[in-house]
């Protein structure tokens, strides 16, 4: 069950949070798509992107705790990791885009251990490791289901034709248990709980 929340369940994923000196970076290339002539988007919110590690659905409340007790080992000795924005991109299939995304660049490496720690570490919980290869990105926006191929083709060519703006490197010095309350404005995200790096 992957759906929206009900009494009983909630819509869970672990992610890393950003820090504000990515955020407002993420803000501008959005503002900017926009001004390109990017079609009608769903975008996310800028200070709601997150780089999601992996995506729980929806979840019983009483095994939230035995979930924190299974990502509280998987941060041991990793390093806080340090990131940049890297270059626009899409996700999508023979109609065209479905996820308009920017991936990051540097400590890569240091980031996909921790992302096959959470997988092996949620397996027994009964979250199945994903089939497809991680690919590290933060999602700008989403494209409708209604939306015709021309436009979804204009997206595309916009994304690949926009730079990226230039931003300091950040530091991510923590992996988090997130919520995900979907409204009629999107999804709001609410922290459940921390595990500080290193």
């Amino acid at each position: 069950m992957r759906g929206r929340d009900s009494e009983s369940t909630l819509r869970l994923f672990v992610a890393c949070e950003l820090p504000p000196g990515m955020k407002a970076p993420l803000a501008s290339l959005q503002e900017g798509l926009r001004k390109r002539g990017a079609p009608r988007l769903r975008w996310v919110r800028p200070e709601g992107i997150h780089l999601t590690l992996k995506f729980l659905g929806a979840v019983p409340q009483e095994k939230v705790d035995a979930i924190c007790q299974a990502l509280t080992p998987t941060v041991e000795g990793i390093p806080p990791l340090t990131l940049s924005l890297a270059e626009v991109g899409t996700f999508g299939d023979r109609r065209g885009p479905r996820v308009l995304w920017v991936s990051v660049q540097g400590d890569l490496e240091n980031l996909a251990c921790l992302q096959q720690r959470v997988e092996k570490a949620l397996e027994p919980l009964g979250f199945p490791p994903e089939r497809k290869r991680f690919s590290p990105h933060l999602t700008l926006a989403r494209v409708p289901d209604r939306m015709d191929t021309a436009d979804r083709h204009l997206a595309k060519e916009l994304a690949n034709a926009t730079p990226v703006p230039t931003a300091p490197s950040v530091t991510i010095g923590e992996l988090s248990l997130m919520r995900s309350i979907l409204g009629p404005g999107g999804a709001v995200y609410e922290r459940l709980a921390a595990f500080p790096l290193g």
